[in-house]
């Protein structure tokens, strides 16, 4: 059980978007098989280039590339395929300014489908309806501590590329640090995300009983 409750600490603590700073560097998503129930507002942090580097998601079944929406507005194209980019490479959306609303797009080439920061746009992403969408991304901020290759500081964002209900919920394949970005984290989510985590470390919690179980009767 000790295992489960801590899993469960680390989702409840993510959930009420606890601990801001102690949250950084959390990386990947610390609560793997749990639904993130944390939603992001990402704006641009100054005038200038918007840029991403891609730090994981190499070994994803799904090929995907990354977008992003500028105010609503499609900009810069997509780049960073995680099957043929290499840790840390760097991709330029070209410029932004201040304030400026930051919506990322998971461009999912495999089911020709966008998942997005934004829970709200992913209802046609995932099987399991849901009025209010889903999050498909966990984030934190990076202080390259420890260090992910030669990245430097930013905005770390994990999608989950697979469809809920059916997700392994780890966040993390595909994964970026973004530059020149802002977050802030959401505040208490809703019953009816409260329920969807509770019923991920429900789902865990079967399945290490069976397991504990099984090697029993085999012993």
């Amino acid at each position: 059980m000790r295992k489960i409750s801590q899993v469960a600490f680390v989702a409840m603590a993510l959930a009420l978007g606890a601990g801001a700073a102690g949250a950084a560097d959390l990386i990947p998503y610390p609560a793997a098989g749990a639904y993130n129930a944390v939603t992001y507002t990402f704006t641009a942090a100054t005038t200038g280039d918007l840029t991403a580097s891609i730090v994981g998601g190499f070994g994803a079944g799904y090929t995907n590339e990354l977008g992003v929406l500028v105010n609503g507005v499609a900009q810069g194209g997509f780049g960073l395929n995680n099957h043929t980019s290499s840790l840390g490479d760097t991709y330029n959306f070209g410029p932004v300014t201040a304030g400026d609303s930051l919506i990322f797009v998971l461009h999912n080439l495999s089911r020709g489908l966008d998942a997005f920061s934004l829970a709200s746009m992913n209802l046609a992403y995932d099987s399991f309806a849901y009025t209010g969408g889903h999050n498909h991304v966990y984030s934190t901020a990076y202080t390259a501590t420890p260090a992910i290759g030669s990245v430097g500081p930013g905005v770390y964002v994990g999608f989950e590329d697979l469809a809920f209900p059916g997700s392994d919920f780890n966040y993390n394949d595909e994964s970026f640090v973004f530059g020149n970005t802002k977050s802030t984290g959401g505040g208490v989510p809703e019953p009816v995300t409260w329920a969807m985590m509770v019923v991920g470390l429900g789902l865990a919690g079967a399945g290490l009983r069976a397991r504990r179980s099984g090697a029993a009767s085999a012993a």
